[in-house]
C-alpha cells in the first residue's frame, strides 16, 4: 500500500470517556501531522475527535472534518480546521470522509465508530475501494470484538481470506505499518469461490 496522503480517523464523540483515552486520541493526531499524514475526520469539537483534531493541528497538520448540517447547526463543528465539510447527513458525511481518504483506523468509539468501521470494512472486502482499516486498540478497548470477528471466521460468516482484513495493534506506529502494507485481496479471486 505504501504511504498515505490522507487517513480517516474514527472515534468517540462522547466527552465522558476515560482520560487516557483523549490523551491516546491526542498522541496519534499528533503522529499523523508529523508524518505529514493528514486526518480526515467527523468534524466535531467534542469527544476523541476533537482530541484527534487538536493533536494534528497543534503539530502543524492538515485536518479535515465533516459534519453533516444537523450536527453542525447544534455548534458541534470546529471552525479552526484547515477544510470543514458540511453535507447533507450520515451518508454523504460516510462517502466523503472516505473520498478524502486513503486508509482508516478506528479509535474506541461506540455505535457510530462501530457502524463507519464496519462500512469502510465491507467496501474494501467488496472493491467499492482498496484501502486498508486499522483498529487503535487501546487499552484492550476491542480485543472482544476481535474475539468476536475470528468466531465469525471460524463459523464461516467471513471468508478465511478476509480474516486479517481489519488490522489490530495497541500501537500507533504498527498499526501505520500494518496499513501500509496491507495486501488486500482481488474481488475475483473469492466471490466465486465459497
Amino acid at each position: 500500500m505504501g504511504t498515505f496522503r490522507r487517513v480517516c480517523v474514527y472515534c468517540g464523540s462522547s466527552n465522558q470517556t476515560v482520560a487516557r483515552y483523549g490523551a491516546a486520541a491526542t498522541a496519534l493526531g499528533r503522529t499523523l501531522a508529523t508524518r505529514g499524514i493528514g486526518v480526515v475526520y467527523g468534524g466535531g469539537s467534542v469527544g476523541l475527535m476533537n482530541a484527534v483534531a487538536q493533536g494534528a493541528l497543534d503539530a502543524g497538520g492538515e485536518v479535515i472534518g465533516v459534519i453533516p448540517e444537523k450536527l453542525q447547526e447544534l455548534e458541534l463543528g470546529r471552525a479552526d480546521l484547515t477544510e470543514l465539510h458540511i453535507v447533507k447527513g450520515m451518508h454523504a458525511r460516510k462517502q466523503r470522509m472516505a473520498d478524502l481518504s486513503d486508509a482508516f483506523i478506528a479509535l474506541p468509539g461506540g455505535y457510530g465508530t462501530l457502524e463507519e468501521l464496519f462500512e469502510a470494512t465491507t467496501w474494501t472486502q467488496l472493491a467499492y475501494h482498496r484501502k486498508p482499516v486499522g483498529l487503535l486498540n487501546l487499552d484492550g478497548f476491542y480485543d472482544h470484538l476481535v474475539a468476536f470477528l475470528r468466531r465469525a471466521v471460524e463459523d464461516g460468516f467471513i471468508k478465511p481470506i478476509h480474516a486479517d482484513l481489519i488490522a489490530v495493534s495497541a500501537d500507533a506506529d504498527d498499526l501505520l505499518a500494518q496499513l501500509a502494507s496491507a495486501q488486500i485481496p482481488e474481488l475475483h479471486r473469492w466471490i466465486d469461490n465459497p
